[in-house]
């Protein structure tokens, strides 16, 4: 058992509070869940009830606010956690709320990633599209289907180095400068040396 030391209202939402456990942040609770359970401070609780309570009473507020976190782009099944626990909802009711999202197609980390990808293909190498699809919890199998699709970017990279070299002469440091700035964006070192290399019989830069 452990014991409610504290219930404070959120600065940003007071009629939701944090709930403390031996004077450590457990969850966040709706007012009206607090009353209904009579939950107080100096109250001893055991966590799995206190998880089941939190469970039953906010698995549909839960929902509603990560149908509305994706409401404006898409995300993945990490953002949709990490957003929820920031909201203070325990590990199971956000297990549910996912569990729900994935099973009516509302979070697919596969269809996230290949639409991420496709739109970020002109601009951005595989190696730092990948690097962001990870940083967002897509899985290696997941990124590694959408950077198939997107193919051969040898004429992206070599749009962006047009762009880059742009009234600049063409000595060899511009054109150095132009492959590390490629290798930034992240393409490979052999799209980047291609593009570099279709400079060189092309003045319209």
């Amino acid at each position: 058992m452990k014991k409610i030391t504290d219930l404070k209202p959120q600065i940003k939402n007071p009629t939701r509070y944090n709930c403390y456990l031996d004077n450590v942040f457990y969850c966040g609770l709706e007012l009206e869940t607090i009353m209904k359970h009579r939950l107080k401070v100096g109250m001893d609780v055991d966590e799995e009830y206190l998880e089941s309570v939190q469970l039953e009473s906010e698995r549909l507020k839960a929902l509603d606010k990560a149908l509305n976190f994706i409401s404006r782009s898409k995300k993945t099944k990490k953002q949709v956690e990490d957003y929820l626990s920031q909201k203070g909802y325990a590990a199971k009711t956000i297990d549910e709320v996912i569990s729900s999202m994935q099973g009516y197609g509302f979070v697919d980390d596969g269809d996230y990633a290949l639409d991420y990808a496709k739109s970020l293909s002109s601009k951005k190498g595989k190696k730092l599209i990948a690097l962001e699809l990870r940083q967002k919890g897509v899985s290696e199998r997941d990124m590694q289907e959408a950077l198939e699709n997107i193919g051969d970017q040898t004429e992206s990279a070599s749009e962006i180095a047009k762009k880059y070299m742009r009234n600049k002469p063409a000595d060899r440091q511009n054109v150095m400068k132009c492959y590390k700035y490629l290798l930034s964006k992240g393409f490979d070192y052999d799209t980047a040396k291609s593009a570099v290399d279709k400079l060189s019989g092309d003045s319209d830069f």
